[in-house]
């Protein structure tokens, strides 16, 4: 395997710091950080919906089985998530009493979803999240 080495340092005013040096870091890792780096773009330039990306993307490019490809997208969801959440309330663009109402039926919803995964044929989940996909993009463009 050909060794490759990935290095990030900070610069202040007198010296360099180097604060991650890893070797040997196989293909597919870079190869999954720029995918992580496109669908993290998707998701806070459009507040969400990354994981119509990010889904796909685990199972057909990085070979995840699409149960677990779809509960890593959630696992991924959270942080990036969590950006942007910040980024838009530094910017003040949400309805804090909607997104109270709102998350209230996410948490419900979240966790009886997680619980039917889990008991899902994996061609019922592929047909399901193809329908719901298209259905998107068909409203998308009405």
């Amino acid at each position: 395997m050909k060794k490759i080495i990935v290095t990030t340092h900070i610069k202040d005013n007198k010296n360099l710091y180097e604060v991650a040096h890893i070797e040997n870091v196989p293909p597919n890792f870079l190869i999954s950080a720029m995918l992580g780096l496109i669908i993290g773009f998707i998701n806070g330039f459009w507040g969400g919906g990354g994981g119509m990306f990010c889904v796909p993307t685990l199972s057909n490019i990085v070979g995840l089985p699409e149960k677990r490809a779809h509960a890593t997208a959630i696992l991924i969801m959270l942080p990036l998530s969590i950006v942007s959440f910040v980024i838009y309330i530094i910017m003040g663009a949400f309805d804090g009493m909607t997104t109270l109402k709102v998350t209230i039926g996410f948490v419900v919803g979240s966790a009886i979803g997680a619980l039917i995964l889990n008991n899902i044929k994996n061609i019922v989940l592929n047909i399901i999240f193809a329908v719901v996909i298209i259905a998107s993009g068909i409203k998308s463009l009405i």
